[in-house]
Protein backbone atom coordinates (compact mmCIF):
# COMPACT_ATOMS: atom_id res chain seq x y z
CA UNK A 1 0.00 0.00 0.00
CA UNK A 2 1.30 3.51 -0.43
CA UNK A 3 -0.33 5.95 1.74
CA UNK A 4 -0.03 9.90 0.44
CA UNK A 5 -1.50 13.21 2.07
CA UNK A 6 -2.32 15.35 -0.43
CA UNK A 7 -2.39 18.60 1.63
CA UNK A 8 -5.61 20.84 1.97
CA UNK A 9 -7.25 17.80 -0.14
CA UNK A 10 -7.29 14.60 0.94
CA UNK A 11 -5.55 11.21 1.89
CA UNK A 12 -5.02 8.48 -0.25
CA UNK A 13 -4.31 5.27 0.49
CA UNK A 14 -3.49 3.01 -2.56
CA UNK A 15 -3.42 -0.34 -2.76
CA UNK A 16 -4.15 -1.05 -6.91
CA UNK A 17 -2.73 0.63 -10.18
CA UNK A 18 -4.27 0.09 -13.15
CA UNK A 19 -2.83 1.21 -16.76
CA UNK A 20 -4.08 0.32 -19.75
CA UNK A 21 -1.80 -0.80 -22.33
CA UNK A 22 -1.25 0.57 -25.73
CA UNK A 23 -0.37 4.30 -25.36
CA UNK A 24 0.05 4.18 -22.25
CA UNK A 25 2.78 1.75 -21.41
CA UNK A 26 3.51 0.52 -24.59
CA UNK A 27 3.81 1.79 -27.78
CA UNK A 28 2.91 0.01 -30.91
CA UNK A 29 2.30 -2.78 -28.24
CA UNK A 30 5.89 -3.03 -27.28
CA UNK A 31 6.19 -2.95 -23.68
CA UNK A 32 9.77 -1.23 -22.67
CA UNK A 33 11.69 -2.95 -20.65
CA UNK A 34 12.30 0.08 -18.20
CA UNK A 35 8.66 0.76 -17.90
CA UNK A 36 8.75 -2.82 -16.97
CA UNK A 37 11.26 -2.79 -14.52
CA UNK A 38 9.85 0.58 -12.92
CA UNK A 39 6.04 -1.32 -12.93
CA UNK A 40 8.12 -4.09 -10.81
CA UNK A 41 9.65 -1.64 -8.41
CA UNK A 42 5.99 -0.30 -7.97
CA UNK A 43 4.40 -3.94 -7.74
CA UNK A 44 6.42 -4.17 -4.19
CA UNK A 45 3.63 -1.90 -2.91
CA UNK A 46 0.85 -2.24 -5.11
CA UNK A 47 -1.38 -4.66 -7.18
CA UNK A 48 -0.29 -4.06 -10.77
CA UNK A 49 -3.68 -4.49 -13.17
CA UNK A 50 -3.49 -4.26 -16.84
CA UNK A 51 -6.96 -3.53 -18.92
CA UNK A 52 -6.59 -3.99 -22.58
CA UNK A 53 -8.57 -4.29 -25.42
CA UNK A 54 -5.02 -5.82 -27.20
CA UNK A 55 -5.27 -3.49 -30.94
CA UNK A 56 -1.61 -5.62 -31.20
CA UNK A 57 -2.18 -9.22 -29.73
CA UNK A 58 1.17 -8.64 -27.84
CA UNK A 59 -0.06 -7.86 -23.99
CA UNK A 60 -0.11 -11.66 -22.87
CA UNK A 61 3.66 -12.08 -24.02
CA UNK A 62 4.85 -9.09 -23.18
CA UNK A 63 3.50 -9.03 -19.85
CA UNK A 64 4.25 -12.62 -18.93
CA UNK A 65 6.29 -13.89 -15.93
CA UNK A 66 5.91 -10.29 -14.33
CA UNK A 67 2.81 -11.14 -12.05
CA UNK A 68 0.49 -8.48 -13.06
CA UNK A 69 -3.19 -9.25 -13.26
CA UNK A 70 -3.69 -8.82 -17.13
CA UNK A 71 -7.06 -8.74 -18.49
CA UNK A 72 -7.92 -8.25 -22.04
CA UNK A 73 -11.58 -8.04 -23.71
CA UNK A 74 -13.11 -6.85 -27.09
CA UNK A 75 -12.51 -3.27 -28.08
CA UNK A 76 -16.46 -2.66 -28.23
CA UNK A 77 -16.94 -3.55 -24.78
CA UNK A 78 -13.18 -1.96 -23.47
CA UNK A 79 -14.67 1.34 -21.69
CA UNK A 80 -17.40 -0.62 -20.13
CA UNK A 81 -14.94 -3.02 -18.96
CA UNK A 82 -11.88 -0.68 -17.88
CA UNK A 83 -14.67 0.92 -15.67
CA UNK A 84 -16.35 -2.45 -14.33
CA UNK A 85 -12.66 -4.00 -12.99
CA UNK A 86 -11.83 -0.48 -11.22
CA UNK A 87 -15.17 -0.01 -9.54
CA UNK A 88 -15.06 -3.78 -8.77
CA UNK A 89 -11.56 -2.91 -6.79
CA UNK A 90 -13.39 -0.95 -4.53
CA UNK A 91 -11.24 1.99 -3.21
CA UNK A 92 -7.95 2.79 -3.35
CA UNK A 93 -7.43 2.48 -6.97
CA UNK A 94 -4.88 5.06 -9.40
CA UNK A 95 -5.36 4.33 -12.84
CA UNK A 96 -3.36 5.41 -16.07
CA UNK A 97 -4.57 5.85 -19.49
CA UNK A 98 -4.32 7.73 -22.56
CA UNK A 99 -7.75 7.01 -24.78
CA UNK A 100 -11.19 8.08 -24.87
CA UNK A 101 -12.01 4.43 -23.14
CA UNK A 102 -9.88 5.38 -20.41
CA UNK A 103 -12.95 8.04 -18.99
CA UNK A 104 -14.99 5.65 -17.30
CA UNK A 105 -12.12 4.15 -15.45
CA UNK A 106 -10.66 7.78 -14.81
CA UNK A 107 -13.96 8.29 -13.51
CA UNK A 108 -14.36 5.91 -10.73
CA UNK A 109 -10.75 5.61 -9.46
CA UNK A 110 -9.53 7.60 -6.36
CA UNK A 111 -6.85 8.90 -8.34
CA UNK A 112 -6.71 9.40 -12.59
CA UNK A 113 -3.17 10.17 -13.95
CA UNK A 114 -3.47 10.93 -18.11
CA UNK A 115 -0.31 9.60 -19.94
CA UNK A 116 0.73 11.94 -23.00
CA UNK A 117 3.48 10.53 -24.83
CA UNK A 118 3.94 9.38 -28.26
CA UNK A 119 0.36 8.24 -29.20
CA UNK A 120 -0.90 11.16 -27.90
CA UNK A 121 -3.94 11.52 -25.26
CA UNK A 122 -7.96 12.05 -25.38
CA UNK A 123 -9.08 15.61 -24.79
CA UNK A 124 -12.15 14.63 -22.77
CA UNK A 125 -9.85 12.27 -20.71
CA UNK A 126 -8.04 14.84 -19.51
CA UNK A 127 -11.11 16.83 -18.27
CA UNK A 128 -11.52 14.00 -15.72
CA UNK A 129 -7.78 13.30 -14.62
CA UNK A 130 -6.35 14.48 -11.66
CA UNK A 131 -2.69 15.23 -13.37
CA UNK A 132 -1.37 14.45 -16.98
CA UNK A 133 2.39 13.15 -17.75
CA UNK A 134 4.18 12.98 -20.73
CA UNK A 135 6.13 9.07 -20.35
CA UNK A 136 4.86 6.50 -18.56
CA UNK A 137 7.86 6.38 -16.35
CA UNK A 138 6.70 9.91 -15.09
CA UNK A 139 3.56 8.73 -14.13
CA UNK A 140 4.85 5.54 -12.53
CA UNK A 141 7.50 7.94 -10.29
CA UNK A 142 4.59 10.02 -8.96
CA UNK A 143 3.88 6.88 -6.91
CA UNK A 144 7.46 5.97 -6.23
CA UNK A 145 8.27 9.22 -5.48
CA UNK A 146 5.15 10.69 -4.36
CA UNK A 147 6.47 14.01 -3.25
CA UNK A 148 6.48 15.15 -6.99
CA UNK A 149 2.60 14.18 -6.60
CA UNK A 150 2.13 15.96 -3.36
CA UNK A 151 3.64 19.29 -4.82
CA UNK A 152 1.20 18.86 -7.77
CA UNK A 153 -1.95 18.07 -6.10
CA UNK A 154 -1.71 20.30 -2.55
CA UNK A 155 -4.54 22.51 -2.23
Amino acid sequence: MIKIEIPGSCTLALQHAVFDYNGTIALDGELDKTVADRLCELQKQLTIHVLTADTNQTVEEACKGYGFHVSVFSSGAAAAEKRRIVESLGKGVVCFGNGFNDIGMAEAADLAIAVLAEEGACAKLLTVCDLVVGSPLLAIDLLLKPHRLIATLRA
